[in-house]
């Protein structure tokens, strides 16, 4: 198909914009000590001057928190829900619950606190009842917020558990080292987990400042080729290797230039997990002060250990210095 020979043809600006790569940071991050993408993965960006609803998302919190922090905000939630419900019974009168046992305000503070978490869990031992119909309401309040409770408390256990998450670990630092008769940009990866990972691709794309004529400095991207994109297993780790031929954007770049610039490497890495039959995936960057010149990782693996491969995950940040190959000369 040909274009129109009626349409107005589009500018130099214009065309260049249409075509220019963007990871949807955009060109106007130029601060030199802010980083894009955290090395959790998490974005670098805070928001400010919205609104607290705009904010509250509490099913993407209570999925994506630690279980550290899951477990303990649902005892502080159940602890305190009793707290309160029990300062209410108390409130009512302690003589509104039948057969409780004590001679101390603190005695009949914990048999209320006790009979709560029975009516709240709906477990209802028996001894302990409410007499009358205020505390009787009360209790059936509690049980029925016990029921929701427990409802959405299970749903997010179910959502924590079936919910894929890629355990796959980067090495602490990239390294610049020689490969082949040239050089190669390299980070290393391995999987945490013992669930298989296939088709695992890589992308890595180059980030960095370039300053124009008129002296203003505007942010770049650019995708960077891969030795190898996709690897079909993932049972050992995966050196990424970005070869630096005279074609590389990375050509001609030093440590010290490369600080200049602000140089970050973003990465994306995706899959299939097999134990979710569902495509996982996770981010990284590396900043140009995170990057080794003239090293190699050390080798993870030691051949057969009685007829296993032995992998050393403590191995995955090692390196050995190593001198580069001489750049080629740039076409």
């Amino acid at each position: 198909m040909t274009d129109d020979p009626n349409k107005p043809p589009k500018s130099n600006l214009l065309d260049q914009e249409e075509h220019r790569q963007d990871l949807g940071f955009g060109t106007k991050i130029t601060n030199n000590d802010s980083r894009l993408v955290n090395p959790d993965g998490g974005f670098n960006v805070r928001r400010v001057s919205d609104g607290w609803a705009d904010r509250l998302n509490l099913y993407h919190l209570l999925i994506t928190i630690s279980w550290q922090k899951f477990l303990l905000l649902v005892f502080c939630l159940f602890f305190f829900t009793n707290l309160i419900f029990a300062s209410i019974y108390l409130l009512i009168g302690i003589k509104h619950l039948g057969g409780v046992l004590g001679n101390s305000t603190a005695d009949y503070f914990w048999e209320a606190f006790f009979f709560s978490a029975q009516t709240i869990t709906t477990v209802g031992y028996g001894r302990v009842a409410p007499i009358g119909s205020l505390a009787s309401a009360v209790a059936a309040l509690e049980a029925l917020l016990g029921l929701l409770a427990f409802a959405l408390a299970t749903g997010l256990l179910y959502g924590r558990f079936s919910r894929p998450v890629a355990r796959i670990r980067f090495s602490q630092n990239a390294v610049v080292a020689p490969y082949l008769d040239i050089n190669g940009l390299m980070f290393r990866i391995i999987n945490r987990r013992n669930s298989e990972i296939i088709d695992l691709q890589a992308d890595l794309t180059l980030s960095y400042l370039e300053t124009l004529p008129n002296g203003t400095r505007t942010r770049k991207y650019f995708g960077l080729p891969l030795e190898r994109r996709q690897v079909n297993f993932f049972p050992l780790s995966w050196t990424v290797v970005h070869p630096l031929t005279p074609d590389s954007p990375l050509f001609g770049f030093t440590a010290s230039s490369m600080a200049e610039a602000d140089v970050e490497f973003l990465i994306l890495i995706r899959g299939q997990d097999e134990t979710f039959s569902q495509q996982v995936q996770i981010r990284h960057s590396y900043r140009f002060n995170e990057l080794v010149w003239g090293a190699k990782f050390v080798p993870m693996f030691d051949g057969d250990t009685k007829g296993v491969i032995a992998l050393d995950l403590k191995k995955l940040d090692s390196y050995q210095k190593m001198p580069l190959n001489p750049n080629p000369p740039a076409n």
